[in-house]
């Protein structure tokens, strides 16, 4: 899965009292926390497995699964930064017929400013149906730490982001964000805690054009 992917999250926050918003002055309000966003990149939610990988026809499907219900905590009191994200995976398979275990493989991966890889982990989520059961769930996490320096604005460039500007000034009308140095320290500021299924190729693929 390439950082493309891994870029367009669906992230997930709420802001608190103290935080710094950023209006990007495109509708969207980015909340300054030393706290990483968490989400899930498109195309990585879901997971299909056939019973011939060569055959790919909705006949053919075995097992789907679905990441939903994600949650996050975080804890900001030490120099390190301590985030989680808890999820639970929702699976159907066709054939009903006997007990069965299904393992699928999730990843976890810390990303700067949107593109660079700080950290990735993967582990395993496994799915047990009973006899005659057609859906089945499990719940897993993901954690991550981040270090709280690395997370936090420098304060000349917070200053210049928040500074009150009147009406009369020469750059009261101008977005700070325009600025291509606070951009890119708000860039460097920003960490993501995404999660997804570890996917092949052909299975991201299939995601991503059916």
């Amino acid at each position: 899965m390439g950082l493309a992917a891994l870029g367009l999250a669906a992230l997930a926050g709420c802001s608190r009292e103290g935080d710094l918003v950023v209006d990007q002055g495109v509708g969207i309000s980015a909340v300054r926390s030393a706290c990483p966003a968490v989400g899930i990149p498109n195309h990585t939610g879901d997971i299909t497995l056939f019973r011939d990988e060569n055959r790919r026809t909705a006949d053919g499907i075995d097992v789907t699964a679905v990441m939903t219900n994600v949650r996050t905590q975080c804890n900001e009191a030490e120099g390190r930064v301590y985030a989680t994200a808890d999820f639970d995976v929702l699976a159907r398979r066709t054939d009903t017929r006997g007990a069965r275990q299904v393992t699928l493989p999730y990843f976890s991966t810390v990303l700067r400013g949107g593109t660079a890889v700080v950290s990735k982990r993967v582990g395993n989520v496994t799915i047990n149906f009973a006899d005659g059961q057609e859906r089945a769930q499990a719940s897993a996490s993901a954690a991550a730490y981040v270090d709280r320096a690395e997370a936090t604005l420098p304060e000349d460039v917070r200053e210049r982001i928040t500074r009150k500007r009147e009406a009369g000034d020469p750059d009261a009308a101008l977005d700070p964000l325009a600025d291509p140095e606070v951009r890119a320290a708000v860039a460097r500021a920003t960490f993501e805690l995404l999660v997804g299924f570890q996917l092949t190729e052909q299975q991201l693929a299939y995601n991503a054009t059916r």
